[in-house]
């Protein structure tokens, strides 16, 4: 039997499709005009729950009604975070320019593993930019990734390779003499120490350093760590620092632990998450004095950038020793002069994946229809936003700030009788209502209701929302037994 030619997934009505197509970009520009009318977040009924129990369908169906069901039974009910009151998470709040980026990347359909063509370029170009901005050398290599996770495990990885050599790659961690243990803050986000774990390292070999009264590390107990392992015939080999912690925002002495790592020849990596983005803005670049001078820094454009999910990076200042901890020669990778297997190294040569999407795509309009300036604008106006809530906050005797805001998080309580479990029925029924979308936090041992404000569109009255209905949900909780009406659903930060 001849095979059939008429198995195409394209439509037999191009028109047709266009015309969804409209529709579709319509609804959904529509939503981010119009997110200020709806709820932050909503819980999911059971009813629409249920309609994503089905089977797997074996039939064709209308892209309309497809996209109908988009529209009633998913859109309604996402995370929130593009919504103006979301400030639980840090999580970016999207931008309508790098939404339509996207598209022309999913249009696209580009692999960004290997070989020689322009959307290569563009990720090259971004690198060259970011690189500009943290003083690298133009020689510096850097790779899209999912998100900071990864790319704290990807400097992980090539610090590891420098400490015992290339070798590791054949031999594994057991097969080298040296036990390398590594330093970073007790405030740092736990994916440092997964990455300790999937290095093959353990989590025991990473030491968690204790912080100072401004939530940050405390380099002369870190000096001492450094010293004590060394006596105990241990190989220091790492330090993580932080540019923007996760509890409170705090951001590290990365100047001094600059220079321990010097000192001690040790790799100095930077977690900045979002942190490290601050040097767009005037204002705030000098608090992030030291951040030159790293090895390695991680962040996430889909962050205080507000590119769309999801647009991580790792930025290496040494590409040889970023090209040796992955470059791996196989048949089906040949590499040659011309032609479309041109343009060696690739980005596979970089990291752990050969499918990759052009994340680039949507970053680089970002900065390019933005511009750097206004979004350093921005990113600076978020932190302004921080302030106002704060001085709202103490100027309320019946609300208490639980930790300094040190750039945009800030995390504080209402004040009551049993005020942990006051609190956590407070963001709950905050969540419910679909005013506001805080966290929870624990700070010296009191949970704190943490309102995280990274989305460009948090204005100063979502801050007076989140305070009005805080003491409004505050007063109804205290005034009855907060154990019976305990709504606590585990609410953990990011």
């Amino acid at each position: 039997m001849a095979a059939s030619d008429n198995e195409s997934l394209d439509p037999s009505d191009w028109q047709a499709l266009r015309a969804q197509g409209h529709r579709m970009l319509d609804d959904i520009l529509d939503y981010a005009e119009h997110l200020r009318e709806r709820p932050v977040w909503q819980p999911i009924p059971d009813e629409v729950r249920a309609q994503f129990r089905q089977t797997l369908p074996t039939g064709p169906s209308d892209l309309s009604a497809v996209h109908q069901q988009f529209m009633e039974h998913i859109l309604p009910y996402s995370v929130g975070n593009s919504h103006p009151g979301f400030m639980g998470w840090v999580h970016g709040g999207g931008n309508p320019v790098g939404t339509l980026a996207e598209m022309l990347a999913a249009g696209l359909n580009a692999n960004l593993g290997g070989r020689d063509h322009m959307p290569i370029e563009v990720e090259k170009q971004v690198t060259r930019w970011v690189s500009a901005l943290f003083d690298f050398p133009d020689t510096a290599s850097g790779l899209f990734v999912t998100g900071t996770s990864m790319a704290n495990f990807i400097a992980v990885l090539v610090a590891r390779a420098r400490a015992l050599g290339n070798q590791v790659r054949q031999q594994g961690v057991a097969g080298c003499t040296p036990r390398l243990v590594a330093y970073t803050s007790a405030g740092a986000h736990a994916c440092i120490a997964q990455a300790m774990d999937m290095a093959g390292l353990g989590t025991d070999a990473l030491r968690v350093i204790p912080m100072n009264a401004q939530f940050e590390m405390d380099t002369a107990l870190l000096q001492a760590a450094i010293q004590a392992d060394r006596a105990k015939g241990l190989t220091p080999f790492f330090i993580a620092g932080t540019a923007g912690s996760v509890d409170v925002g705090a951001i590290d002495d990365l100047a001094t632990l600059a220079n321990i790592a010097t000192q001690e020849q040790l790799w100095f990596h930077i977690d900045g998450a979002f942190g490290a983005l601050a040097m767009l803005s005037p204002a705030l670049a000098p608090r992030l004095q030291g951040i030159q001078r790293a090895d390695s820094i991680a962040f996430d454009f889909h962050k205080w950038l507000q590119v769309p999910y999801d647009a991580g990076f790792i930025l290496v200042r040494d590409s040889k020793a970023h090209y040796d901890t992955f470059a791996t020669p196989a048949s089906y990778l040949r590499r040659e002069a011309k032609g479309l297997a041109a343009g060696s190294p690739w980005p596979c040569d970089f990291g752990p994946d050969l499918s990759r999407g052009f994340r680039a795509l949507k970053t680089w309009f970002t900065l390019q229809v933005y511009g750097a300036d206004h979004l350093g604008r921005m990113i600076a106006h978020t932190c302004e936003v921080a302030q106002y809530m704060k001085q709202a906050v103490l100027a309320n005797p019946q609300l208490e700030l639980l930790a300094p805001v040190a750039l945009n998080i800030v995390c504080f309580r209402y004040r009551c009788d049993h005020p942990d479990v006051v609190n956590a029925n407070i963001v709950v029924a905050l969540h419910e209502s679909g005013i506001s979308a805080p966290s929870t936090n624990t700070i010296n041992r009191q949970l704190a209701i943490r309102a995280a404000i990274v989305n460009h569109r948090t204005r100063t009255e979502d801050i007076d929302a989140l305070l009005t209905a805080t003491l409004r949900f505050g007063d109804q909780f205290s005034s009855a037994d907060p154990h019976a009406a305990s709504k606590q659903d585990d609410i953990h930060h990011e």
